[in-house]
């Protein structure tokens, strides 16, 4: 089973099946490049166009940018369910119970929004087929701008993720060794503390790897921990003894715009599509991979919103795992995935910095130089968000203004934007109309998500404090 996912759902070890994120696949492309135009070799990675165009002029562009897209309908789906799927799901209960089983209706609804916008990023790839990336779709909308601000919220959302990561790391991992005695006499860090710390140092050593393609293989044990938390909460309810006996409220509107970022979070992984629809043998079927996906994706995170919704009621926990009977043996499978999962992440997550970061040092540094700088700045970033996990440990808050803040721009407000701009004469007038509208409606969703979670997450700071 791993033999035949790596060859076929990862061709050429560089087509990662991750969450979140979210950022990997171009990554792990992107690396490869690097490598490649340091060693005076004919890129062939499946890699943006900007990035290749350093290759030397006289190879064609076929060449240099196209890899062999050898991935069927089903290949392609795999890939992006296991990208959808993620730390999100962790939180669609919580989401559930706190908007009532009418709140369902507008986490289909983003469902649906997102797949329509995983489709028009592929109009937009047809428009200009050079293009490798979601930058570059960036770029041909608004130029040099277009791609900044691209490439600006794609690091943003990832460094916020890799926040929520390490503050899940920081619940579970303290649930896991529960009455362990951890303790440093100098250290004025409580036991949950230390314990995220020495997990984050374990998992350091990982940001001075080069070649990530020796690692891609843990992205798919993320996709089996998403399922095995699935499987675990669904297990409690069949054979724990928790019986699903609560009733879900009707509607608490009050609550929508926060659990808005929770949802639209769930949703996030349009900056990896261009990747995946590059990497298929027949692009015109991308929108029915989209749709599948999603599809299944929502029916996932429906169903285990319902389920444990109905299982703990008002006391479910915004992270479904600590909700769980922490006798019962599936809990402890659920909590160690979800222990794991981030620990496995940041290596993969921090690649598109890393690069950048090393792309724009001299040429006159040598390799082994360039590597130190990149693992030195990646190891001072990951400290830096241990520090702001710990110091804002309040998961769904920093989850939402993610969603909120971030992911409703790259998932809705952005691809709507680039394809009127890019496809503006062929777009027929209730085309123009329906995504103007999710345009607006992404980007009052974002400014009152923002501002509730925002709100939530000060004034929960200030009761701390």
């Amino acid at each position: 089973m791993f033999k035949w996912f790596r060859s076929k759902c990862l061709p050429h070890q560089n087509q990662v099946a991750s969450e979140s994120v979210r950022g990997m696949n171009l990554a792990l492309k992107e690396l490869r490049c690097s490598v490649c135009l340091e060693e005076n070799k004919v890129c062939k990675c499946e890699e943006s166009f900007e990035s290749c165009k350093k290759v030397d002029s006289d190879v064609s562009d076929d060449e240099q940018h196209h890899g062999e897209a050898n991935n069927s309908v089903t290949h392609a789906v795999i890939n992006m369910t296991g990208m959808l799927i993620g730390l999100g799901q962790l939180s669609t209960p919580y989401a559930l119970e706190s908007g009532g089983w009418v709140s369902a209706f507008l986490m289909i609804g983003l469902g649906v929004i997102c797949a329509y916008c995983s489709h028009l990023l592929g109009k937009c790839l047809d428009k200009h087929p050079k293009s490798r990336s979601y930058t570059d779709i960036g770029q041909n909308a608004f130029g040099t701008k277009g791609k900044l601000l691209a490439a600006t919220f794609i690091y943003l959302e990832i460094f916020m993720a890799l926040v929520s990561y390490t503050i899940s790391l920081h619940d579970n991992i303290n649930r896991v060794f529960s009455g362990t005695q951890v303790q440093i006499p100098w250290a004025k860090l409580s036991r949950s503390q230390l314990l995220t710390l020495a997990a984050v140092l374990v998992a350091l050593p990982s940001l001075w790897l080069r070649d990530l393609s020796s690692i891609s293989f843990l992205s798919f044990g993320g996709v089996l921990m998403s399922l095995a938390i699935f499987a675990s909460v669904a297990c409690t309810g069949t054979f724990g003894g928790v019986k699903a006996n609560h009733i879900i409220p009707v509607l608490q509107i009050q609550n929508i715009p926060a659990i808005s970022g929770l949802y639209i979070f769930s949703y996030a992984g349009h900056i990896v599509f261009p990747n995946l629809y590059k990497a298929m043998k027949d692009p015109s079927k991308f929108t029915k991979v989209s749709i599948i996906s999603f599809s299944l994706v929502t029916l996932l995170y429906s169903t285990l919103a319902f389920m444990g919704a109905k299982l703990y009621g008002p006391q479910v926990n915004p992270q479904i795992t600590l909700s769980m009977p922490p006798h019962l043996i599936v809990t402890k499978i659920a909590l160690w995935a979800t222990v794991l999962t981030p620990m496995t992440k940041y290596a993969l997550e921090f690649a598109p910095m890393a690069i950048q970061v090393e792309h724009n040092l001299p040429d006159y540094l040598s390799s082994r130089t360039k590597l130190i700088v990149r693992g030195t700045v990646g190891s001072f970033l990951l400290l830096v968000i241990l520090a702001l996990a710990l110091s804002v440990p309040y998961f769904e808050y920093v989850l939402s203004l993610t969603g909120s803040l971030v992911s409703i721009a790259i998932c809705v407000i952005f691809p709507c934007a680039f394809y009127l701009k890019i496809c503006w004469s062929q777009i027929s007038r209730p085309l123009l109309v329906l995504n103007f509208t999710l345009i607006a409606f992404g980007f009052v969703l974002g400014v009152f998500g923002t501002i509730s979670s925002s709100k939530l997450l000060m004034q929960n700071l200030s009761r701390a404090h």
